[in-house]
């Protein structure tokens, strides 16, 4: 599709000063300095004029640059040689004194500028990079606001959009490849644009205009990339058809789709914690109406095969009907009988991770054959890893299941109770998922 004009809301970045300006203003003030030698030379002689000389060195090393700085410490030994060293008004020089003075003069302007010059460059990159990390840091907020995959994506081609001042859009694979979110007037993909951004989507590469493909997209499409694969491919184009991305700028583009892979990955993991909540808590619905089958139905359905008993013996009733009655009553009892001593669990051997033993049948853990004593909340949560051996579970899921729902955002005591497993069981037991969860290894895993 032809991309249309794209109005940043991004500040423009300041110009540079033109470099015949700096030269300008850096012989001026060698003028000035020359001047105010002229005034003081005769009182108390040249050699004080030498410090007259550093302030524009200074002042062109933090405002006009490396070269210009080393111009000028250049022109400012010339002026006092020429002003200030017998034979006046040439560049001889009679006195060895004057000799290592203007030497001296030389050697601390070169050195003075370029000082100056790399604290000003280091000072340059230090807000650089914390005006990245400012940038990340926000954006990374925003997308944690998020809950699902589709306000994930809208974020992210909004933020993207803003932040490197183009048009931005997010594609998803699966049974075919789809536009989920875009900015402002863009609406819809071409095939080709498509096909493009599926190729990104199966081989995790960047493809597009500028990249592979040019002649098919006006879009760029990078890869968001997280360790099961390619979760989703992102969109950058530029009404004028130039790189939607700055090379300079390409690290920080790697980041933020760090942030947005980060971001699926939270998402897909807590839709994957609320369906196991679900599938628990039909669990539990159905060992509760199992139990009731067990207590309330099983003694009425042996309350009527007794009256019936009594009444085949009192006589006067059809034997018949009475016969038919009996054996429908058996064989309900017999198919309650066999629903109360359904075992849910199915599996009752104990779950080994290394040296540790987790027996959920007998809510028991043992390390090396020794039993380990753990709280209610520490077995909670370790039954709950175990249940899901080789999955990452989520904060906010471990919390739900083991303290309920109004502790989802108590990350502490979820903390609190891994370190004390990890202490009771060893370090390798639980494995953290940065910034995510944690979860059980699998065999593979040991």
């Amino acid at each position: 599709m032809n991309v249309g004009p794209f109005t940043p809301t991004a500040a423009p970045r300041p110009a540079s000063p033109p470099v015949w300006l700096g030269a300008g203003a850096v012989l001026v003030m060698l003028a000035l300095a020359t001047a105010a030698g002229l005034a003081i030379a005769p009182r108390w002689e040249s050699f004080p004029v030498v410090l007259v000389y550093l302030p524009p060195v200074l002042a062109a090393a933090t405002f006009a640059g490396r070269w210009l700085a080393l111009s000028a410490a250049v022109a400012a030994t010339l002026a006092y040689n020429f002003f200030f060293t017998e034979p006046y008004y040439t560049l001889l020089v009679r006195d060895t004194g004057d000799v290592l003075t203007v030497a001296m003069l030389l050697m601390v302007g070169l050195v003075t500028s370029h000082l100056v010059t790399s604290l000003k460059a280091q000072g340059e990159l230090a807000a650089f990079h914390a005006g990245r990390n400012a940038t990340i840091a926000g954006f990374a907020r925003r997308l944690l606001s998020c809950a699902d995959q589709m306000a994930i994506a809208e974020v992210a081609a909004t933020e993207l959009a803003q932040i490197l001042d183009c048009h931005a859009c997010v594609v998803a694979g699966g049974p075919e490849v789809r536009l989920i979110a875009a900015t402002t007037g863009v609406d819809r993909l071409t095939a080709a644009d498509l096909a493009v951004a599926g190729q990104t989507l199966e081989h995790g590469i960047t493809a597009g205009r500028n990249i592979s493909g040019g002649s098919l997209t006006d879009w760029q499409f990078h890869p968001v990339r997280a360790a099961a694969g390619t979760l989703a491919a992102t969109g950058l184009a530029r009404s004028d058809g130039m790189p939607p991305v700055e090379t300079e700028r390409l690290s920080l583009l790697e980041s933020l789709l760090d942030q947005v892979a980060l971001a699926l990955e939270r998402a897909r993991l807590e839709s994957a914690g609320r369906e196991n909540i679900v599938l628990r808590e039909r669990d539990d619905l159905r060992s509760a109406l199992l139990a009731s089958i067990g207590n309330d139905i099983r003694p009425r359905l042996h309350a009527i095969a007794a009256g019936l008993r009594k009444l085949s013996r009192a006589g006067g009733a059809d034997s018949d009907v009475l016969h038919e009655i009996a054996g429908e009553t058996a064989k309900l009892t017999g198919f309650i009988d066999n629903l109360a001593d359904l075992d849910l669990t199915q599996n009752q051997d104990p779950i080994m991770v290394g040296a540790v033993a987790i027996d959920l049948y007998r809510r028991t853990v043992t390390h090396g054959g020794a039993p380990v004593h753990l709280t209610p909340k520490e077995f909670a949560v370790l039954a709950e890893l175990a249940r899901n051996a080789g999955r990452v579970l989520t904060h906010r899921y471990l919390l739900r299941a083991v303290w309920g729902p109004a502790h989802e955002d108590h990350v502490d005591y979820l903390r609190v109770a891994i370190s004390a497993l990890r202490r009771k069981l060893g370090e390798g037991v639980i494995l953290n998922e940065p910034a995510v969860g944690y979860r059980l290894p699998v065999q593979s895993d040991q």
